[in-house]
């Protein structure tokens, strides 16, 4: 399927499966149709650094938590996006209970902090990795660890691009 091809409802959505960000959907759906796979990720990395911090939030919350299945924080109605959510964190749904339950602890400190849940492009990335990040991120001022989520959201939306487009 090309997402320049779609009609505007169904590319919007499609959009929206991949970024959260009602902005950034509606953006990339205004800008097709795009020459190849290669204009898509530059007009959709363009997008996403022109966006607002709330709009970054807004995409962030479309998430479940690391280690968490995405029906147990809310139901988005979106088959696809609760099956790349899966498959992104297959490392983690693996993990046994005691890094499970770190990670529940590690997220609530995480949001506690900086207001948002821990975003990682996670695919390929086991329990232990992910809770290591989780972790050393909570170093990070609130200014440095809101670029380092977005770089992080920007790759998964990357990811997702690609799944559609191939």
């Amino acid at each position: 399927m090309s997402l320049s091809s779609l009609p505007p409802a169904r590319a919007e959505a499609a959009f929206l499966a991949c970024c959260g960000s009602r902005v950034w959907a509606q953006r990339m759906t205004d800008g097709r149709p795009y020459a190849d796979t290669a204009e898509l990720l530059e007009t959709a990395d363009r997008v996403w650094w022109s966006l607002e911090p709330a709009d970054w939030h807004e995409a962030f919350a479309a998430h479940p938590r690391i280690g968490e299945r995405i029906g147990e924080r809310k139901a988005t109605g979106d088959e696809q996006l609760r099956r790349w959510s899966e498959q992104e964190q297959a490392g983690a749904a693996a993990a046994e209970s005691p890094i499970l339950a770190e990670l529940v602890e590690a997220n609530r400190l995480y949001e506690e902090r900086y207001g948002h849940i821990f975003i990682v492009c996670a695919t390929g990335k086991g329990a232990r990795e992910m809770l290591g990040l989780l972790r050393s991120r909570l170093h990070n001022d609130p200014s440095t660890e809101l670029r380092i989520a977005a770089e992080e959201q920007r790759k998964i939306t990357h990811l997702r691009l690609l799944k559609i487009e191939s």
